[in-house]
């Protein structure tokens, strides 16, 4: 019940607290509290991870000493440590909290602030002195006690009296008191004679300072100063420290000169000091600046760092002149000698800073790459002193840009708000077989630039292909086979690992790439080889290529043609059952079941390509153009598979499919088994429609011969040696686009050559034409010939046979008339055609008009072909003139 009473008790503080509800509205009032000690007795959180909260506290130390907060990072640690006997189960909550009410605590944060939690110290109590004691005990007043006796031979009593007199009281405590010396001040002990001289020396040296530079008569003049003077005023301003000599930006005032130096020298000296410090001032104000960014950062501390070394030195130098113990030559060309060796490279490095300041909007690792063209050039120059510090700082700082490297290419993994990284990832999660392509990008500047230090380009793409084939292995559940090849395997990367002793000649930017390449390489093999491996043995990259090429490609003629010609029977009978998605797929699963898996196969016609009205599907049973284009067959792939077989690859597959498709259409209805025509039918209409069968089935094979033997056959042989060959996915993924681009190029579905590939449609379209006039014609031969055998019956022997006789005779004769009457329309005739060309028109006509369709359609693929490859410098202009070759054969003379 206390428990409950104490839980009700702050229930109402907190409710009063936060909610603020007037008094006069009780029931509100108490309704929130009940409800907030309801909450508070039946709450399921768990306890607060102190792991984490003791990450988070040495993740906030070590951020206040990145960004140079360290008297902050000493105090929170000293605190921890006085924390931490006095922890309890509450202490990480308590943490927790404060770390949650944090608000930038590395910039808001003051030190002063913690005076306020040191209590306040009790006034100590007066010193005890011997003039305390004295006047306590009495002694003041027994003067007999400090009488001085002196026991020396020959003293008197009264001379004992004379030195007792001059022995007070006063004087005596106060020289033995230790309290009181104490407390006397530094102006108490400088008011000394020697002290009072030594400060009139230092006034007398520094007075040259003050002097005026006006003379007696008003006129102006310069200030003598020593060669000491000037060189210890020389060496502040080259440290960054203000002077008298010179001025803010470093240039010497005019009121001074040397003693026993003329203007001109004395100028010529303070211009070239001057100048040392004018080129170090960019690199001290860099040095001084506030970054966020970690790669300025790193940069910043190797700054100070030589700047630190610079003055240890110039140290050095002012100790010899500060305490001179022989006798020294105060030479000022000697000295800028003496520091001109270490002042080389942080001219270069200063440099550096003056162009990042220069440029407008740089970017964070745009001093690696001017960092890196310094090294060179220093390396070229022969400067050894300038390499090997422009070159340790160069790595020093590379190493803080392969953390973002590393991460990716060992885990996948990219720093969360790291926009100074060449590799971003798309916003939106994308199915698992585009990952490889959409997931992650390269970013690119404005320009089209690779966003990344230009001396990293040769080896951008390896490093996102690594990192890309380590968020596969992820997802495939198989990267922690490679986790082992990690920390040590990877070789170094610093100046004397990569510029060791004896290779001073070689191009540091080949040394450096060198090196880089085996870094890399370290962590690119195993992830590359283990994801190739996994494509090949665990989900059947080479199965699923086998049967996108029984499928699309039609390597297995007879079951080709087992689907192509259920297909073409249903277009045959205008039966619409074809256009069913459950018929077609029925009929593609029936075709290619014995070399793919049926269970991954299905097929559909595309609604907007066929039509359902009676007179479109007789014109899409006339051409290849209308029903064939509209059946697509769909394989489901792994999805690892898919990004080396990509949609847009199955497109392009689908493309080739439709084109060996209309190209058997034609090859089926010329190796129909034509109508029987009737007895004494040989006419010159029949031996024209014999030749035109013969030359269109030559031109059909021709085409086909040419996509098997010329195009598919050998592109796929290349294919399986590109695949075995290659190192990882993206080799791959090029090798599968390159044979794509190569099939779709020779066989005639690009883009330049589409009219070429209109005129072989319209050559297969004759054939179906032609197929189609001669059913016309060997159905009107039957009714002929039934007629006559009618009227045979009804007559006479004798008659019937005259009849039939005479009945042969004018039609020899009517078919003469038409040859030499080829362009009537037919009408006089009387013979009327059901259907295609034939409708109407005389057969010897239709057949003319054919044939001439077909050589001029020849002509025209002849002559394309011939000119695109002559025009063209594609591989694939090789393969357009072979096949002008072989169909130049027909064309007649």
């Amino acid at each position: 019940m206390a428990h409950l009473a104490q839980l009700g008790a702050l229930a109402d503080d907190l409710v009063a607290a936060i909610a603020g509800i007037p008094e006069t509205q009780r029931g509100r009032h108490n309704a929130s509290r009940d409800f907030v000690v309801r909450t508070l007795r039946t709450h399921t959180f768990t306890r607060t991870n102190h792991f984490d909260v003791e990450a988070r506290l040495r993740g906030l130390e070590e951020h206040f000493s990145v960004v140079g907060r360290d008297g902050l990072a000493q105090a929170l640690r000293d605190r921890l440590d006085a924390l931490a006997p006095h922890r309890n189960q509450t202490s990480p909550e308590i943490l927790h909290l404060l770390l949650e009410l944090a608000d930038q605590p590395a910039q808001k944060s003051k030190l002063s602030d913690l005076d306020a939690l040191v209590e306040p110290e009790e006034d100590a109590p007066p010193p005890l002195t011997w003039r305390d004691i004295a006047r306590e005990d009495g002694w003041k007043n027994e003067r007999d006690i400090w009488r001085f006796v002196d026991y020396a031979p020959g003293s008197s009593d009264e001379e004992e009296a004379d030195i007792a007199s001059e022995v007070s009281l006063e004087t005596l405590t106060t020289a033995s008191s230790a309290e009181d010396s104490c407390q006397r001040t530094a102006a108490d002990l400088a008011i000394q004679p020697q002290g009072d001289d030594l400060l009139k020396q230092i006034e007398q040296a520094q007075s040259w300072r003050y002097a005026s530079s006006v003379d007696v008569d008003g006129q102006p003049t310069k200030v003598p100063i020593s060669t000491l003077q000037f060189l210890r005023e020389a060496l502040f301003m080259i440290a960054g420290l203000e002077t008298s000599l010179f001025d803010q930006h470093c240039t010497p005032i005019a009121k001074y000169q040397l003693q026993g130096v003329s203007w001109d020298a004395h100028k010529a000296l303070a211009t070239l000091f001057a100048e040392c410090g004018r080129k170090l001032a960019p690199l001290r104000a860099f040095s001084k600046a506030k970054e966020e960014s970690p790669l300025l950062q790193v940069f910043q501390n190797c700054l100070q760092k030589a700047l630190r070394s610079l003055d240890l030195l110039l140290s050095s130098i002012q100790g010899r002149f500060v305490a001179i113990k022989e006798d020294v030559v105060v030479s000022l060309i000697g000295v800028l000698e003496e520091l001109g060796p270490t002042l080389s490279p942080l001219y270069d490095l200063a440099a550096i800073v003056r162009r990042l300041q220069e440029e407008r909007n740089p970017h964070a690792f745009r001093y690696l790459e001017l960092l890196d063209d310094a090294v060179g050039m220093a390396q070229l120059q022969g400067s050894q002193a300038t390499f090997k510090l422009l070159g340790t700082i160069f790595f020093d700082c590379f190493q803080v840009y392969l953390k973002p490297i590393r991460l990716w290419m060992e885990e996948g993994k990219l720093v969360p708000g790291d926009r100074t990284f060449f590799v971003s990832e798309s916003q939106t999660k994308l199915p698992l077989q585009q990952i490889w392509k959409g997931q992650f990008n390269l970013r690119r500047t404005p320009e089209g630039n690779l966003h990344a230090p230009r001396f990293l380009n040769p080896a951008i793409q390896r490093i996102f292909t690594a990192g890309q084939s380590i968020v596969v292995l992820q997802h495939m559940k198989r990267h922690e086979s490679t986790k082992k090849y990690r920390a040590s395997t990877e070789p170094k990367m610093d100046l004397e690992t990569v510029c060791p002793p004896g290779l001073e000649l070689a191009p540091f930017s080949e040394l450096f790439g060198a090196a880089f390449q085996a870094w890399i390489q370290s962590k690119h093999h195993t992830a590359a080889a283990t994801l190739r491996e996994l494509l090949f043995s665990s989900y059947g990259l080479s199965e699923s290529l086998d049967a996108l090429e029984h499928i699309y490609l039609m390597s297995d003629g007879a079951r080709a043609d087992a689907f192509a010609s259920s297909v073409f029977r249903h277009l045959d009978t205008l039966s619409s059952s074809w256009r069913d998605r459950f018929t077609l797929t029925e009929i593609a699963q029936e075709a290619f079941s014995a070399c793919v898996d049926s269970y991954r196969l299905s097929a559909e016609v595309d609604p907007r390509a066929v039509t359902y009205h009676g007179t479109a599907a007789a014109d899409a049973r006339a051409s290849v153009r209308h029903s064939l284009p509209a059946i697509r067959l769909k394989y489901r792939l792994s999805w690892p598979v898919q990004i080396i077989v990509p949609d847009e690859a199955i497109r392009s597959y689908q493309t080739i499919f439709t084109f060996q498709l209309q190209a058997r259409r034609a090859l089926s209805v010329l190796h129909r088994r034509p109508v029987p025509s009737p007895p004494h039918s040989t006419t010159p209409a029949m031996a024209r429609y014999y030749h035109l069968r013969t030359r269109l089935l030559w031109f059909c094979t021709t085409l086909t011969t040419y996509l098997t033997t010329l195009v598919l056959a050998p592109n796929t042989s290349l294919l399986r040696a590109a695949l075995r060959d290659s190192a990882g996915v993206d080799d791959m993924v090029a090798a599968h686009g390159a044979f794509v681009a190569r099939v779709t190029a020779e066989a005639l579905q690009g883009q330049r050559l589409r009219p070429i590939l209109e005129a072989v449609l319209d050559v297969f379209d004759l054939a179906v034409r032609l197929a189609d006039a001669q059913a016309v014609e060997m159905a009107r031969a039957r009714e002929e010939e039934m007629e006559v055998s009618r009227l045979s019956v009804m007559s006479s022997p004798f008659k019937a046979s005259t009849g039939r006789r005479g009945g042969g005779a004018r039609r020899r004769v009517r078919e003469e008339e038409e040859e030499e009457d080829g362009d009537g329309d037919g009408e006089e005739g009387g013979w009327m055609a059901g259907r295609g060309d034939g409708e109407g028109r005389p057969h010897g006509v239709v057949m003319r008009e054919l044939l001439g369709d077909f050589e001029r359609h020849l002509r025209f693929v002849v002559e394309g072909l011939r000119g695109v490859a002559r025009a063209s410098r594609e591989e694939a202009a090789a393969k357009w003139d072979l096949l002008a070759e072989m169909l130049e054969v027909g064309i007649k003379e």
